[in-house]
């Protein structure tokens, strides 16, 4: 019996891998995390950020249709593209969970470190990841944060989820958390235009320093646009095109 569920899960993933590629890509829907400012945000109305910037710049430049698609909190974004709903996350960190189900374009698209956010009046000592182990933290659902980090988090640390990095800060205030994991620029672009950049602080070191990168699910018939997309991000990259897009979003905050 057991043999048979295996072969048969087998033959699934195969015929759902072999219909993925029969369909054909009309155009490809891109998503992302948002509540990721500068990288990537909701406004409302529609996502944005540089990250967003840079996966229609390089659609457009191999003529390939594109839909940028807001789906909700960033667990949900990764749920749509296993299944396939989504095409494209536009950036995120690459671990071994997430290539399961994603191709990752390998093009570094940014730098991202990685903070501990806590309460100026209530800093403690932190001189690295082990400093973290008996207080209590948050993180933001579907994050992760690669160099290792994960998998000490999972194994040594007390972590609460929330849909969203405010609602985490919130915890800190309220003094339901010791700290919060977030991205540094993200975290800091919150503070500023929430007007609490006296209330909170980023510790260092980064608990990661790992780059964000483009990614395809294996279940998008788009898939067969990752060669092409790879040579368009690299000349992209290699003529500076990333840094100034961002640039240009940092100062937008």
């Amino acid at each position: 019996m057991k043999a048979l569920l295996c072969g048969a899960l087998v033959l699934l993933s195969a015929s759902a891998g072999a219909s993925a590629q029969q369909r054909e890509c009309t155009k490809v829907v891109i998503s992302a995390d948002s509540d990721y400012a500068p990288l990537q945000w909701y406004d409302g109305k529609n996502l944005r950020g540089a990250s967003i910037d840079i996966a229609v710049a390089a659609l457009q430049a191999i003529n390939v249709p594109f839909e940028v698609r807001f789906v909700g909190p960033f667990y949900r974004v990764l749920e749509e593209a296993k299944s396939g709903e989504i095409d494209m996350v536009a950036s995120l960190k690459e671990n071994p969970e997430r290539r399961e189900y994603l191709s990752f374009v390998p093009v570094p698209l940014f730098a991202n470190p990685i903070a501990v956010f806590v309460a100026k009046d209530k800093r403690f000592a932190y001189a690295g990841w082990n400093d973290l182990i008996g207080k209590k933290g948050g993180v933001t659902r579907g994050n992760q944060f690669g160099d290792g980090f994960d998998a000490f988090l999972a194994k040594n640390l007390k972590i609460e989820e929330e849909q969203k990095a405010y609602m985490n800060f919130k915890k800190i205030e309220l003094g339901r958390l010791d700290y919060l994991i977030t991205g540094y620029y993200s975290g800091l672009i919150y503070l500023r235009q929430s007007g609490q950049e006296d209330r909170f602080m980023a510790l260092r070191p980064y608990v990661a320093q790992s780059d964000n990168l483009i990614a395809i699910s294996k279940r998008s018939p788009c898939l067969k646009y990752l060669p092409v997309l790879e040579q368009q991000l690299n000349n992209m990259r290699q003529k500076g095109q990333f840094k100034q897009i961002l640039d240009k979003h940092l100062a937008n905050f």
